[in-house]
């Protein structure tokens, strides 16, 4: 039960945190139950996605004779196959966006150089490459850390903590950074919201013993 509890109090606290800014004056104002709700229930494709990483990673000590697989190999699988289906979804991707298949390749083209800060014609584009590599790297960063939280604890316990990666973004996005707009207000809601979810946290692994090599 207590473990039901903290995954209960942990998805609550997201969407309390997401939909905290109910005054104009706030980070996240105007954001109704609707999209942490939606949020929410994306989450089960990385829910669904970390099961099969903890299943490979469980079925490679058998088949491995007792070795560890490496997790930079999973994680570069699963980049591989996640660029995959990038690629594929791109054309209804597109079509949501209202952009005709035909313009795609220009799109891409302006993307890319406004990825590498190169041409005369890109704008918006501060900071790049700098920033661009330095998301790549944090991004790459995470992988790693949550594939390694997979590794000795279990699949619940990496989405879980993924997902208390949300308001922790939220907050950091508020403070005054280089690049980005003036520092904004969170709401009381905000700090009460991701008590809970840490709360939820504490909760659930508090009698959940780590795997053992």
């Amino acid at each position: 039960m207590n473990r039901l509890a903290g995954c209960f109090l942990v998805a609550s606290g997201v969407v309390l945190a997401v939909a905290s800014g109910s005054d104009s004056d706030q980070m996240l104002s105007g954001v109704g139950i609707f999209w942490p709700a939606m949020m929410i229930a994306s989450s089960a494709f990385q829910a669904v996605a970390s099961i099969v990483k903890e299943s490979v990673l469980l079925d490679a000590t058998p088949r491995l004779k007792g070795k560890l697989l490496d997790i930079f190999v999973v994680n570069s699988f699963g980049s591989r196959f996640q660029a995959l289906f990038v690629l594929l979804f791109l054309p209804l991707l597109s079509n949501l966006k209202g952009i005709p298949l035909t313009e795609l390749p220009s799109y891409l083209k302006s993307g890319a150089a406004c990825f590498f800060n190169v041409g005369t014609n890109t704008t918006g584009c501060d900071g790049a490459p700098i920033l661009s590599l330095l998301y790549i790297i944090v991004n790459i960063v995470f992988n790693i850390s949550v594939l390694n939280l997979l590794k000795y604890s279990s699949a619940i316990v990496s989405s879980l903590a993924v997902m208390s990666s949300v308001p922790i973004s939220i907050y950091i996005l508020s403070l005054p950074l280089s690049y980005l707009p003036e520092g904004a207000i969170l709401s009381p809601y905000f700090v009460l919201g991701s008590v809970i979810l840490m709360v939820g946290l504490v909760l659930y692994n508090i009698s959940w013993p780590l795997k053992q090599d």
